[in-house]
């Protein structure tokens, strides 16, 4: 679903998170939020329901996402919790397993429900919890430091950017939000303890997408975007205007508003245990999941929740046909079967013919009555519909197969590596083989095969290849090279206990000397210089290849924007190469210079291979740290140029004495294959892999082979790890 807002203030995340409703500067308040009704009803849902399992809101910058999430905290109920527990225990129903615990009977006492953020340069120490380095060194005990998913137990976990995060991260989060419990095994410490929360996630489309199994993992889904009503914006800026000159008046002048939809969010709840999900809604619920092709069974529990509560919101005790329509409205958009890269939405039309033909009624022109309106008579619907001031081609070649080649005459005696090719296949005529050609369409992208430069790396932060980062994942730990900069505690503390009867420590604590340090060792995933060196000769427009290349171009383009890499297009055709795209991180521009690209002419393999040298050296004197993958997507003929074989061959083992990571993808199609472009990929010392094996669903050993460095390369991988 879409819904509209309109101001566009900066909010700044705070590490540590914690905002409640008796903050020392007012929140804006719920109901003062203009527009956003499907944000605000998504939200509001999960007040009532935390079952329902948290809301994606997806939306440009400056929607105010992050004012209505912070508006929501300030309208949850108090919590009761045991005395003293860090883990925030129900005193009516403690966790027997509570590492604080266990927890006798007794009063309880009362504290606003916590808003803890999450922010994207966490690490899994900060989320999960860790070691107690203070107790540990002066105590000399395993004691556990509670993290993030512990804070948050019985409140509201807020994730800015949620698509920004490392995947580690996204998976830890993800596992406690839909088991409710979180378990530690590490540093020699074991702990589980409970993590019920309502999870809220924003993210802006333009800075990457969420992998599918993980969009499955949130509750429901929003589309937020800016109000295009002239009076709906004014709304908008009048009242930020008044919030910001002095947000305790402004709250005050809502607070009856605010305290009617917090008394409606309790009545509510006391009614969900009352609400029947008849045989009827839950045949439409089925039908409906079924139509649309979504993967396993989520779905279908998550959309009987949210009907559910839809019902207690709207004061019912039986789940109607609009309570299902809305329910699927909110959860099934970014869950239904479709091309990886296509935007989350619902055909509303085929919802309502589904409904129908179960027994719904289907009424396409209500977005389920009154259930569509967070409070359509209640405090929150002003004027305007409340305010806000917040954060702010065609599948030419079937869909990228190529075509079969026709026979094909081949003159002249062959080199052993890199034979000539006729001259018909380079698009007719003497010299330099016909003229331009008009450009071909992109053939249907798919989604591509992860592709990874081998070793491990030390560059900004991403999500294709291995890399030592200051935030991922510990995987050892060693001794300190220059100044102490992450301590890895377990390791100090096992390199100094034996040394402590010698060091004369017969007490409780531990003695640590300098040797004794150890620091971490972390992994995670950077991101890459993708460079994509195209062949555009006449050759490929022949065979019509062009249309099928581009098509899988295209799909390692965004392949390269969802792994926050940087790309870069080279084409090579007729009498040279040029540069259609310099390194830079806007795929979309990418895309648009691949689309427009010509072909014609002969191919110049080795001049391209040389011009893709040229621009690696400049980057690599621009940011060293970033390390190239080169995808070179040809045929492997080479007839442009003086001596154009021997040539190309020069330029291949130039870059693989570069130590430059390099794939090759074989345009190559029909019965009669030549195999050169495997010859330019030995000679580039990487793998080639077909157009076919270039999809994610075909099983082939591509990854185990870009895993495995070259012989050439080993001693600059050996440099970089």
């Amino acid at each position: 679903m879409t819904t509209t807002a309109g101001t566009t203030t900066s909010t700044t995340s705070d590490a540590a998170g914690d905002a409640t409703g008796a903050a020392a500067t007012a929140a804006y308040p719920f109901t003062a939020i203009v527009g956003m009704d499907d944000l605000r009803l998504a939200l509001l849902l999960n007040a009532v329901s935390p079952a329902v399992g948290g809301v994606l809101v997806r939306g440009e910058k400056g929607t105010a996402k992050s004012t209505a999430v912070r508006a929501l905290a300030a309208l949850m109920p108090p919590v009761e919790t045991v005395p003293g527990c860090r883990f925030s225990c129900d005193p009516r129903r403690p966790d027997p397993a509570c590492p604080d615990g266990p927890h006798g009977s007794g009063p309880g006492e009362s504290r606003p429900a916590r808003m803890v953020e999450l922010p994207v340069g966490a690490s899994e120490d900060r989320l999960v919890g860790s070691l107690d380095i203070e107790r540990a060194l002066s105590e000399g005990v395993k004691a556990f430091e509670p993290g993030l998913l512990a804070r948050a137990h019985r409140g509201v976990l807020y994730v800015d950017e949620v698509n920004l995060l490392q995947d580690f991260l996204i998976d830890s989060l993800l596992d406690a939000a839909a088991m409710g419990v979180v378990h530690i095994e590490r540093e020699g410490v074991s702990v589980r303890h409970s993590s019920r929360f309502l999870l809220v996630g924003t993210m802006n489309p333009e800075e990457g997408e969420l992998r599918p199994q993980l969009l499955d993992r949130f509750g429901l889904t929003v589309e937020v975007a800016a109000s295009r009503e002239t009076g709906e914006r004014m709304e908008v800026v009048r009242r930020r205007l008044e919030y910001d000159e002095d947000p305790a008046a402004f709250a005050a002048r809502w607070a009856g508003e605010e305290s009617g939809l917090r008394e409606r969010i309790a009545a509510a709840r006391a009614l969900l245990p009352e609400v029947r999900l008849g045989d009827a809604a839950l045949r439409q619920i089925a039908a409906t999941c079924a139509a649309f092709e979504v993967d396993g069974m989520r779905a279908d529990i998550v959309m009987a929740r949210t009907a559910t509560a839809l019902a207690a919101w709207a004061g019912r005790t039986d789940v109607a046909a609009e309570d299902v329509r809305q329910a699927a409205l909110l959860a099934l958009p970014h869950r239904r079967r479709r091309n990886p890269f296509d935007a989350p939405g619902l055909d509303e039309e085929k919802l309502d013919e589904t409904l129908r033909q179960n027994g719904g009624t289907g009424d396409g022109g209500s977005d389920g009555g009154t259930d569509g309106d967070p409070d359509p008579d209640g405090p929150d619907g002003g004027p305007g519909g409340g305010g806000d001031g917040g954060d702010g081609g065609d599948g030419g070649d079937g869909g990228g197969q190529p075509p079969q080649d026709g026979p094909r005459e081949r003159s002249g005696t062959p080199e052993p590596s890199l034979p000539r090719q006729s001259r018909d296949e380079e698009g007719a005529g003497p010299g330099q083989g016909g003229g331009e050609q008009a450009p071909a369409r992109a053939g249907e992208p798919f989604r591509a095969r992860a592709l990874h430069v081998p070793g491990v790396g030390e560059g900004a932060a991403g999500r294709r290849s291995r890399a030592r980062t200051a935030q991922g994942r510990t995987t050892g730990a060693r001794r300190p090279q220059g100044a102490l900069s992450r301590l890895h505690l377990a390791a100090t503390v096992r390199a100094a206990a034996p040394h402590q009867r010698a060091r004369g420590r017969s007490g409780p604590g531990l003695l640590v000397r300098r040797q004794d340090l150890r620091e971490a060792v972390r992994e995670g995933r950077e991101s890459n210089l993708v460079l994509f060196v195209v062949d555009a000769s006449g050759s490929m427009a022949a065979r019509r290849r062009m249309g099928a290349v581009k098509g899988a171009v295209l799909s390692l383009l965004l392949d390269a924007y969802q792994r926050r890499d940087k790309v870069g297009l080279i084409s090579f055709r007729g009498s040279g190469a040029e540069v259609a795209l310099p390194p830079t991180s806007s795929v979309d521009a990418a895309a648009a210079r691949l689309e427009s690209l010509p072909t014609g002419g002969r191919t110049p393999l080795a001049a391209g291979l040389l011009k893709a040298r040229d621009v690696l050296r400049n980057e690599r004197l621009r940011d060293p740290s970033r390390r190239p993958l080169l995808v070179a997507v040809t045929d492997g003929r080479a007839t442009g140029g003086p001596q154009p074989v021997a040539r190309a061959r020069q330029a291949a083992r130039l870059l693989a004495a570069d130590g430059t990571a390099s794939v090759v993808v074989d345009c190559e199609s029909g019965p009669v294959r030549l195999g050169l472009a495997g010859a330019l990929a030995a000679e580039l010392g990487g793998p080639a892999v077909t157009l076919e094996e270039l999809r994610a669903d075909t099983v082939t050993g591509l990854v185990r082979s870009l895993q495995t460095p070259h012989p050439t390369h080993r001693n600059t991988h050996r440099r970089a790890a």
